[in-house]
Order: structure tokens, then C-alpha cells, then sequence
């Protein structure tokens, strides 16, 4: 992944684009199609030009610059449908706990579309039922089969919320066209796109005669659609060069990036570098400089600090948040010389685009007067953090380490008397320091069997979401 894409913040400004409203954290989407439990990149949706077996490290790594768009090209063209044996979802499933994920692809009822958000995916796409009206099914172009579907999308928007909501508008010489790109609909570009507006926080328009071609995108009927609708917009298909990547952000619009991302004609890192306001950072003569907040992984905030261009770029390339330093004038990456390194696991600018949130996992206190963070002394406790500890006392048992003596036996025993225990707690004391055993107990067998705090509390966020 090489090069660079190429945005600019100043063509947001609301005199260009007056229909544009919501401003995004993202403006590049790199997009994950599967196929065959593969990672592929097809021209014209049906020739193979490549294929990846490693959806997971891809994911992580295009999760370090914004959302991932996962497709499932075989549920899209009916293949093997959503859940049916054999199709992609096993596959899919770790993904959507991996990275920040929209996830599209044979999506046909309000229930999958739920079940997938319980899962981990933040968005929702739909295309092909969008534009079907199941009272005319059969009819073709011509009897009608083929109109906005509210029914279907109403109830996709009460069910997971407008907001997680995307409708793919498709389109080939602007009509939009459903089943795998197949089967043309009769339906007008724009006019579709403001028909399903009400029901969707954004649309996904792919030009489909480009798409795989890294020809450029056809940016006339991106422009009327953009001028058409207020809510958010993404276009793909056929994006190469960074000029493109520069227009389609003058227009009010994000990018999603597939094939030149994996032939190295678009790198993610300079991409969203560019996208950043760096203008509103200038102070004076000297070079523009814009915050970052760093936050670890359990959500603490600890520290800030600023970058330039430059110390961006080293954060991307060493993996370790680095910054600029205003008082000696160089970049320096934080914990250089101590150890007390944040290894970054991803960045986001915030809704103006002039400030940075790092996430990073530390690796020991981060503030030079030896404090856990810049704001706090001591860390906060919290059930990652006690399993980080019982993690170390099994890798480096000290001498009379209590912990390192639980083997499984002992372990298993012991949570089922606490449990016990809990369940006979009368009072409010009793029952804060049993449920603490017990929470100690089940996280070292929890440990002792690879099972982590995070995969524990993903199961939590899929019941409440179910």
C-alpha cells in the first residue's frame, strides 16, 4: 500500500457544498469484498484480478484510518445467502470485532440486518431489495417490478436506526442497477437517491461501467446526486489518483477505496493525513500543528500533545504515536528513551477535522512526572486492567504469587464457592467484596483458558443489541 490520496478540508466549507450537512469522521473507506471466504477484487463485479487469505490483518490495518466496508460478494449475488451453510459469515464475524465495520452484501430483512448489528458491525448496507417492490415481483422493468421499496427500508430504519442505515444506489450510466450490477431497474440515479433519503444517514453510490477499472470515477451524476440529497455521501468505482480523491472531496463526499488500495495507487496513510485541517493550525509563520488526545484502548484519557505533518507520518510508519515538540522544535515519539511507548492501534479527527484522537495501548506510565497519565496519578481500575495484572503474574510468576498458583483445578473450585458465597451475601458490604472474588476467580480461569475481557464484554454488546 503505496502513494498517497489526496484531501483537502477547505473544499468542505458549506459555499460549496450547500446540501451538505453532516460532517463525517472519515473520508476514505477501504473496502473488504469476500467471495468465496477470500478477500477479492473483481473488475466489473465478476473478473477475479486478485485475492487475499488475510481479511484479519487487513482489516486492523485499514481500521488505523477510518471505517472498513466488508461485502460479501457471494450473499450480493445470491450465491450463498446470508447464514446459509457454507456461506461467509463465520468468516465475517471476527472482522466485525476486529475493526470499526459497514457491512453489506444480500442483506434482506430487518432481523439479519439486527442480528449483524449485534454482531459488531456500526453500518448497514442495502441495495438490490431497496429497489424492489414485492408486490410487482416478476413484472420486469417494464410492468413496474422495480420502484423504492419504503416498506422494506421503514423497517430496516426502526429496526437498527436511520442512522446505521446505507442504502447503495448503484448505478450504471445513471440507472440504478441491482442484483450483482445484473439486472438494470429503470430507475433514475438522482431520483432514487431522494426517494430512500428519508429512510438513511448515507448513500453509497458505486459507478458501476468504472468499477475495477481504476479508469477514474464518472463525476457528472456524482455531482447531481451530491446537489440532489443532504445526507451523507460516499462514491466508488474507478477511483486511481489522488487528483480524483482531491475532486470527489471538493464535492462533499467520501471515498471508498478497493482496487487501487491494493495495487498500491492509494496509500491510507497520506490520505488521511491530507484530509486533516491544517490550515486551522497555523499560527503566524510557523508550520501548522493540530492536538492530539491519546486514549487507551479501555477508554482513559491519557495525555496530549501536538503534530505536524511530519510527526504523522512517523505515527503511521513506527506503529508508535509520535508528536512534535513545540519547546525543542523536533519530533520526538513518545517513550523513546524511557520504554513507555504508545503502540497505536487507531486514529480519528474529529468532526471539524483539526483535532486528533489517538487510540494506543501504553506500555507503562505516561507522564514524566511518572503518573499513569497526564491527568491521574494512578491508573484507573478496571476489568481490563485486572486482567492485564493476573496476565503478568502467569508470564512472570514472582515468589509467593497467589495468582500463579491457580491452576485449573484450584481455579475452577474456587469460582464456584464465591459464587456460592455471593449468592448467600446478605448485606451490601458482603455482597461488594464476594462479587469482587468471584470477578477476580472467573477472570483468571477466563485467562488460563485465552479468553479475553474484550470478547467477554463483545458477547454482552451482542445480547443487548439482539
Amino acid at each position: 500500500m503505496k502513494n498517497a490520496s489526496v484531501f483537502h478540508f477547505r473544499s468542505f466549507r458549506k459555499a460549496k457544498t450547500p446540501h451538505f450537512k453532516k460532517k463525517r469522521n472519515e473520508m476514505v473507506i477501504a473496502s473488504i469484498d469476500v467471495q468465496g471466504g477470500k478477500v477479492v477484487q473483481l473488475k466489473q463485479g465478476s473478473e477475479l484480478v486478485l485475492q487475499r487469505d488475510n481479511p484479519l490483518e487487513l482489516a486492523e490495518e485499514f481500521d488505523r484510518y477510518g471505517e472498513v466496508a466488508v461485502i460479501d460478494l457471494d450473499a450480493a449475488m445470491g450465491v450463498s445467502p446470508f447464514g446459509s451453510p457454507g456461506s461467509n459469515l463465520e468468516m465475517i464475524k471476527p472482522i466485525l470485532r476486529k475493526a470499526e465495520c459497514r457491512l453489506g452484501g444480500g442483506i434482506r430483512t430487518p432481523e439479519q440486518a439486527k442480528e449483524l448489528v449485534s454482531l459488531g458491525a456500526r453500518k448497514i448496507i442495502v441495495g438490490s431489495n431497496a429497489f424492489r417492490d414485492p408486490a410487482k415481483k416478476g413484472a420486469g422493468v417494464a410492468g413496474g417490478e422495480f420502484a423504492v421499496n419504503t416498506r422494506f427500508l421503514d423497517a430496516m430504519a426502526k429496526k437498527i436506526g436511520r442512522e446505521r442505515l446505507i442504502v447503495a444506489v448503484d448505478a450504471r450510466n445513471g440507472e440504478i442497477v441491482v442484483d450483482g450490477w445484473k439486472t438494470p431497474t429503470g430507475l433514475d440515479l438522482v431520483e432514487a437517491a431522494k426517494a430512500v433519503e428519508p429512510f438513511a444517514a448515507e448513500l453509497l453510490f458505486t459507478c458501476v461501467e468504472r468499477e475495477g477499472t481504476m479508469t477514474g470515477i464518472d463525476l457528472a451524476p456524482a455531482r447531481k446526486l451530491r446537489e440532489a440529497v443532504s445526507c451523507s455521501v460516499t462514491l466508488a468505482g474507478g477511483v486511481s489518483t489522488l487528483g480524483e480523491i482531491e475532486e470527489i472531496a471538493t464535492l462533499g463526499c467520501d471515498v471508498q477505496l478497493g482496487m487501487a488500495l491494493y495495487t498500491g495507487k492509494v496509500n491510507l496513510a497520506e490520505a488521511f493525513m491530507r484530509s486533516l485541517n491544517w490550515k486551522k493550525g497555523e499560527t503566524g509563520n510557523e508550520e501548522a500543528m493540530l492536538p492530539v488526545i491519546v486514549q487507551s484502548p479501555d477508554g482513559q484519557i491519557v495525555m496530549t500533545g501536538f503534530t505536524n505533518r511530519e510527526s504523522l507520518a512517523e505515527t503511521f510508519k513506527r506503529g508508535f504515536v509520535c508528536f512534535h515538540s513545540r519547546t525543542r522544535n523536533k519530533l520526538w515519539m513518545k517513550g523513546e528513551t524511557s520504554g513507555n511507548t504508545l503502540k497505536l492501534v487507531r486514529l480519528r479527527a474529529d468532526c471539524d477535522r483539526d483535532a486528533i484522537l489517538a487510540v494506543a495501548e501504553p506500555a507503562g506510565p505516561v507522564c514524566h512526572t511518572g503518573g499513569w497519565s497526564c491527568f491521574a496519578t494512578s491508573r484507573t481500575y478496571t476489568w481490563e486492567y485486572l486482567q492485564s495484572i493476573i496476565t503478568e503474574r502467569f508470564r512472570n510468576p514472582a515468589p509467593g504469587s497467589y495468582t500463579a498458583s491457580l491452576d485449573d483445578e484450584l481455579v475452577r473450585e474456587k469460582v464456584m464457592e464465591e459464587a456460592e458465597e455471593l449468592c448467600t451475601a446478605r448485606t451490601h458490604d458482603e455482597q461488594v467484596w464476594e462479587a469482587a472474588d468471584l470477578l477476580y476467580f472467573a477472570t483468571v480461569l477466563m485467562t488460563r483458558g485465552g479468553v479475553t475481557v474484550q470478547e467477554v464484554l463483545d458477547e454482552l454488546d451482542r445480547r443487548h443489541k439482539k
